[in-house]
């Protein structure tokens, strides 16, 4: 079996230098302390799953039931290029199979472990925000300068923010009983709980978690679009309150400011959707069952290694044809363009 390779050793001593700050300006000319890397921006981005400040009315509209877990369905690693011309998006699907770094101490339970197996997904309800920065850095040789994390509650504010709502659409119809999902062919507009159904959803369309993530990816692009062409980036105060919505007002370790994500959105508004590449990191197949993990996402390593490569050295991401796919694949490696994942 083989297992993540240990990337913490490729961390160059120059990436202590993108903590440096960078320009001072904001969409409303405010001080920030967003750092400008010289090989580009990495913002992790994850979901939780947690439904706190959810009522029990949209618990049952939405099919919000069940026990939080605390950990992050949702992990996107968000490259923003040192020129703030091109976002490169990688999902790491929730199973991956990660080796948690060590000495650290669970929160659920004060014992302190070592480095151990688990899925990916589960760093976060171990040992908090900072665990879960680590691991991904570990496991993908990146640094990571900023992180932001998004419960059901704020999603759902997030996206009624946009006016109109965001649109989704599919060419088949898709009916998942475990989220309520229930979408004919065509495109409609959503608001927070029916995108939150969808971007949840993993069994209407039989691609379970690849197919979510696909889900994950179009929403994000499509939303970004309506907040760009709904006006929102050319209201200061508009933009303030989706900024601090997204945000949210716990204190985490390297997490985002609102601020920060103004400064952001001033860096990158003049990148569409045809400058965006969304990608789900090469897959090999699944392991072999761990006792006290269970099934677990392998990924294709020397695929991975490739596409963790060009992010580091602030270039395009590879590809398909560059990543030869594995005999063993659940789901071959396909960048997008945002621009193809924009609802007619």
């Amino acid at each position: 079996m083989r297992f993540p390779r240990p990337w913490r050793l490729l961390l160059a001593p120059a990436a202590l230098l993108a903590l440096a700050p960078g320009a001072l300006a904001s969409a409303l000319g405010g001080p920030t302390e967003l750092p400008s890397p010289a090989q580009g921006l990495n913002l992790l981005l994850v979901g939780v799953d947690t439904r706190a400040g959810v009522t029990a009315e949209e618990k049952e509209r939405f099919r919000l039931g069940g026990a939080d877990c605390d950990c992050t369905d949702v992990i996107m690693l968000v490259h923003v290029s040192a020129a703030n011309d091109r976002v490169s998006v990688v999902s790491l699907p929730r199973d991956s199979l990660a080796e948690l770094p060590g000495p650290h101490t669970d929160r659920r339970t004060g014992a302190v472990h070592d480095s151990h197996l688990a899925k990916i997904n589960a760093a976060r309800a171990e040992g908090g925000p900072a665990l879960a920065v680590e691991t991904v850095e570990a496991a993908t040789g990146l640094y990571v300068h900023r992180y932001l994390e998004i419960d059901f509650r704020r999603f759902m504010d997030s996206v009624d923010r946009v006016d109109g709502g965001v649109p989704i659409c599919t060419q088949k119809p898709l009916k998942d009983p475990a989220t309520g999902l229930d979408l004919a062919v065509g495109t409609r507009r959503v608001g927070g709980g029916e995108g939150l159904q969808y971007v949840r959803s993993r069994k209407a369309d039989g691609e379970m978690d690849f197919g979510r993530i696909r889900k994950q990816q179009k929403f994000l692009v499509n939303m970004l679009d309506r907040v760009r062409s709904g006006g929102i980036l050319k209201d200061p105060a508009r933009l303030r309150d989706l900024a601090t919505t997204l945000r949210g007002a716990a204190a985490v370790e390297r997490g985002v400011s609102a601020s920060e994500l103004l400064a952001l959105a001033t860096r990158l508004k003049a990148v569409g959707p045809s400058r965006t590449e969304f990608a789900t990191v090469p897959v090999r197949g699944f392991n072999p069952l761990i006792d006290g993990v269970g099934s677990t996402v392998g990924w294709d390593e020397e695929g991975a290694a490739e596409v963790f490569a060009r992010l580091r050295a602030d270039r395009p991401l590879p590809s398909g044809d560059a990543i030869a796919p594995s005999e063993l694949s659940v789901a071959d490696y396909a960048p997008a363009r945002g621009s193809s994942l924009i609802c007619p």
